[in-house]
């Protein structure tokens, strides 16, 4: 049998990882590989259960792809913002206003940040099945790739992530497993995403700050790991800590929909982006991303049966019957980031209300 061709691909160098001395956040390393056997699975949901009801973040490590893989990723990743002219993400731009969906290019400039200040975020996202919608040019070669890389996220990572979460909570491991359904309605997505160095004024407007801080929609967030050093957590003494690189590991986080499905026994992230340091000013940053999400057709409601929260108690966003679906959730926040208007609530929350749900910002 022959080899299989890949087709080339232009190297993408990272940024050097910075030199300076940060004040990093301090959780968990999970070694995911064991998670294979019920054995390991037992070890590590009490582990995973206390991050994420301290933190909501943890590292991931032994995954299951190379160093290689992960940089051609990453090589493939930089071709959609360096190899697809403006007009073409213009073409192929997200709907975001109009349907809530991020499926497609979000342009530069899209948001406002602070102080009428627009973002430099460009990021391209795609649905976890690929083939569903249309890509640009200088990506279509490399579609299988992209394909076998969400399928990784979704059943390498996601679901023994979910089941180790549903473990935490004393309930059957495939609980959270069976809201999240590959081939079902859903927006679980990839994105690759690129944040461009700002001017000087720029930095000073929004006091160097590139992403409020805020929570994720969906469930579990995977981010790889990448050197520039710009992700911020709100540690729980409320003080914000920079996320530490771990070269081929993963970053993951529990978004809103989990906070609602455990009865906020599991806690959404606060986290932010922010002007890197020094030594890596002059960087682009260019992330991948996997968002979890549970299939369109659930309803955020706690999961009342779970032994755990019928000791602790549950609390909730909003009532049982006025819970949205997560497609409902997902559509409503997606419209609603960077573009509707914030109430001040001190100098550092801002809030809006979506869906009956009260959502906050963080300077």
């Amino acid at each position: 049998m022959p080899a299989t061709t890949i087709p080339p691909v232009p190297h993408y160098e990272p940024a050097p990882v910075t030199q300076e001395d940060l004040d990093y956040a301090d959780f968990p390393i999970i070694d995911i590989s064991k998670a294979k056997t019920p054995e390991g699975r037992k070890e590590l949901a009490t582990v995973v259960r206390d991050a994420m009801r301290t933190y909501g973040f943890l590292y991931i490590v032994n995954h299951g792809l190379t160093d290689a893989e992960n940089e051609r990723m990453m090589d493939i990743a930089n071709v959609a913002f360096t190899q697809v002219s403006e007009e073409e993400k213009t073409s192929l731009a997200s709907k975001i206003k109009e349907v809530g969906s991020y499926r497609g290019y979000k342009l530069r400039q899209f948001w406002t940040i602070d102080n009428g200040v627009r973002d430099q975020i460009e990021h391209y996202n795609m649905h976890r099945r690929i083939f569903h919608q249309q890509h640009p040019k200088a990506l279509q070669p490399f579609l299988p790739e992209m394909r076998a890389f969400t399928e990784h996220n979704f059943y390498n990572v996601l679901h023994p992530v979910l089941r180790l979460l549903a473990l935490g909570l004393e309930l059957p491991e495939e609980t959270f497993v069976n809201l999240h359904n590959f081939d079902a309605e859903g927006e679980s997505y990839l994105r690759f995403m690129k944040y461009y160095p700002r001017t000087e004024d720029d930095e000073v407007k929004t006091k160097n700050v590139w992403l409020k801080g805020h929570t994720d929609i969906g469930t579990i967030t995977i981010l790889w790991s990448q050197p520039v050093t710009a992700l911020q957590i709100m540690s729980p003494d409320g003080k914000w800590r920079y996320v530490k690189h771990i070269p081929n590991g993963l970053v993951v986080n529990a978004g809103d929909s989990m906070e609602m499905l455990s009865g906020g026994y599991y806690k959404a992230t606060i986290h932010r982006v922010v002007q890197p340091p020094p030594d890596q000013r002059e960087y682009p940053r260019l992330g991948m991303f996997f968002f979890g999400s549970a299939d369109e057709d659930v309803r955020l409601v706690p999961l009342a049966e779970s032994p755990v929260l019928q000791r602790i108690g549950i609390t909730r966003k909003c009532a049982d019957e006025d819970a949205p679906t997560m497609g409902e959730w997902r559509a409503a926040r997606t419209r609603a980031y960077g573009l509707s208007e914030l109430r001040r609530r001190d100098d550092v929350v801002e809030e809006q209300v979506v869906k009956g749900v009260v959502v906050k910002h963080y300077s």
